[in-house]
């Protein structure tokens, strides 16, 4: 129980309006969806007010409106709530060996990633043993949606914190912005088909000459914490074969999933 002792003294200068935009952010980090009425009730404001505030967060980018007039995390607030997300502190340790184990078995690297942000971090890996294999990106932050891991991870997303992640589109060097919001839905249709297969391919879209396939790890309670990927020279691994290591790949990561 927190006392007044504990706390930090209240400003001398009058910081009102920002102390109520303060107070909405940490609602949103909280609940994850806010109404006007919601947010008048507990500043104890007009709706008036209330909106306003709304409508400014959602123009700094802390919050976005869906088409049901519900506030949800912005991509401002999704990106530092994605920099302080630490993935379960045994997830390292308990997916090590797993990874050493498939990396032996279908004889490519293996990787461990998780989402940070609209990217994906990775943790850990295994090269494979073969001479010709792709190198671990231990620490490397990429672009989830070019990764197999990356998407994996997308696509076990509701669709509005998703959609939140890239409110102008998907990222790149284009001379249109339709051009980013039209790569942005076809991502989109991508990832209906990684739900409804289970994994996400990638087809040297992180890097030339590298193909992979990826898969949610999951934990007890159905939640995606975390992804494993297979990655492979292109010239030896064709899409039949991504299809093939999908099946060791789902195994690992749902033992995986078990020990956390």
């Amino acid at each position: 129980m927190e006392n007044s002792a504990d706390r930090s003294p209240s400003p001398s200068y009058p910081v009102s309006a920002a102390g109520n935009a303060l107070r909405v952010v940490r609602l949103l980090h909280e609940l994850d969806e806010l109404r006007v009425m919601d947010v008048a009730d507990r500043l104890g404001v007009a709706r008036s007010t209330a909106h306003r505030i709304l409508a400014m967060l959602v123009f700094e980018g802390f919050a976005a409106q869906d088409r049901h007039k519900v506030y949800r995390p912005g991509p401002a607030l999704q990106a530092i709530r994605g920099s302080q997300a630490t993935p379960p502190p045994d997830l390292v340790t308990v997916a090590h060996p797993h990874l050493r184990r498939l990396a032996d078995a279908v004889r490519e690297t293996t990787h461990l990633m998780v989402l940070e942000g609209n990217g994906s971090r990775f943790l850990d890996g295994m090269e494979g043993p073969q001479a010709l294999r792709v190198s671990y990106r231990t620490g490397t932050l990429l672009p989830a949606h070019v990764t197999s891991g990356g998407k994996a991870l997308l696509a076990a997303l509701p669709a509005d914190r998703l959609r939140a992640l890239y409110p102008n589109g998907l990222p790149g060097d284009r001379t249109k912005p339709s051009e980013a919001s039209e790569d942005f839905e076809r991502l989109m249709n991508e990832l209906v088909s990684v739900r409804r297969h289970g994994y996400a391919l990638n087809f040297q879209e992180s890097e030339r000459g590298v193909h992979a396939v990826g898969a949610c790890v999951r934990d007890r309670t159905g939640t995606a914490v975390a992804a494993v990927a297979v990655a492979a020279p292109s010239v030896r691994c064709t899409r039949a074969r991504l299809a093939e290591l999908s099946r060791p790949l789902l195994a690992t990561v749902q033992d995986i999933g078990q020990e956390l």
